[in-house]
C-alpha cells in the first residue's frame, strides 16, 4: 500500500451501477463522525453538494464501464489518484447489467427505449480493471460494512487490508446453519462463492446466488457436474451461474452458448460453453 497523507483527500464517484455500494458508506451511521474526521472527503455527490477534480490520495469507484464517454473518464480519475479501490459487483466483476453481453444492443434497445439511436454504450460491459489499474477490490452487491470499515481501517494505518477469501459455506458453518444443499437439494453457489455477506440466503433455507463473486481457484466445473446430479439439465446448471458475478471469471465460462458469449466475443478470447469445456479437461 503507498503511503498516504495524515489526512487523506478521498473522492467517491460512480460508473454505471445503483449507488448501493456508496449508500454502505452512508450507513455507516456511528462511524460517520470518525470517518470525516480522519479522511477529508473532497468530492462525493451521493451525500455533498461538494466537488473537486482531484488529486485524490484514495478513490472509490463503484459501477461498471458501459459507456464510450466512461472510458475516457475512468482514465482521468486514475491519473488524478494515489490508491484507486473499485468497490462493488459492477466495478469489480461488471455487476448485472453486464448480463447483456450475451446478446445484441440492437436487441434490447429497441424493447426498451423509444428512441435506440439516442442510446451511446459499448458493444459489452466490463469492470473498471479491464481499463485501468485497480490497487483494491471489495466485492459484494452491496459491499460488505465489515469489509469497508477493514479497508478503511487498513488505509488509516498504512497496512495491507484482511478482505476474506473463503466460501460461503465457512460462514454457514460459523453461523452453525444447516447446509441448504444436503438438507433441502438447493442449488447453492456458496461453495465456489467468495464470503462476506454473512450466508444471508442459505440463512433463510434458500441456495447462495453468487454476490461477493468467485473465490480464488473455485472449482466451477465440480459445482456444475453435482447440480447435473441434483437434476438440473445441463445447460440450467450452467445458467446458475448467469447473476450478478456473470462476467467474472470462471463464471462466465460456464454459463452455455445459448445464454452464453456471442460469436465474436469468443472470437476474442472470451470462450464460450465447448472452449471452457476444453480448458477444464
Amino acid at each position: 500500500m503507498p503511503g498516504l497523507p495524515l489526512r487523506p483527500r478521498v473522492g467517491v464517484v460512480k460508473l454505471t451501477s445503483c449507488d448501493g455500494c456508496q449508500l454502505t458508506i452512508l450507513d455507516l451511521e456511528e462511524e460517520l463522525l470518525s470517518i470525516v474526521e480522519a479522511f477529508d472527503i473532497v468530492d462525493f455527490p451521493e451525500a455533498t453538494s461538494s466537488r473537486s477534480s482531484g488529486p485524490y490520495d484514495i478513490l472509490f469507484v463503484e459501477g461498471s464501464v458501459s459507456a464510450p464517454d466512461q472510458v475516457e473518464r475512468l482514465a482521468e480519475l486514475r491519473a488524478r489518484s494515489t490508491l484507486l479501490v473499485a468497490i462493488g459487483a459492477c466495478a469489480t466483476a461488471g455487476g448485472i447489467q453486464a448480463l447483456r453481453n450475451w446478446g445484441e444492443v440492437g436487441d434490447w434497445a429497441a424493447t426498451v427505449y423509444p428512441d435506440p439511436s439516442l442510446l451511446q454504450v459499448l458493444d459489452r460491459v466490463t469492470p473498471i480493471s479491464d481499463h485501468v489499474k485497480v490497487d483494491v477490490e471489495v466485492r459484494g452487491c452491496p459491499i460488505s460494512p465489515d469489509q469497508l470499515r477493514e479497508l478503511l481501517a487498513a488505509l488509516l494505518a498504512g497496512r495491507r487490508p484482511q478482505l476474506p477469501d473463503e466460501a460461503v459455506c465457512l460462514e454457514c458453518k460459523r453461523r452453525g446453519l444447516t447446509c441448504v444443499v444436503v438438507a433441502a437439494g438447493a442449488t447453492c453457489l456458496g461453495p465456489v462463492t467468495r464470503s462476506g455477506c454473512g450466508a444471508i440466503c442459505p440463512s433463510f433455507g434458500r441456495g447462495c446466488y453468487g454476490c461477493f463473486g468467485p473465490r480464488e481457484q473455485p472449482n466451477v466445473a465440480s459445482l456444475v457436474s453435482r447440480f447435473e446430479l441434483d437434476g438440473l439439465a445441463p445447460d440450467e446448471a450452467r445458467r446458475r451461474f448467469a447473476g450478478i458475478n456473470a462476467w467474472a471469471e470462471p463464471y462466465r465460462d460456464a454459463i452455455p452458448r445459448g445464454g452464453g458469449a456471442r460469436p465474436e466475443l469468443a472470437a476474442a478470447g472470451v470462450p464460450g460453453e465447448t472452449e471452457a469445456a476444453d480448458a477444464r479437461r
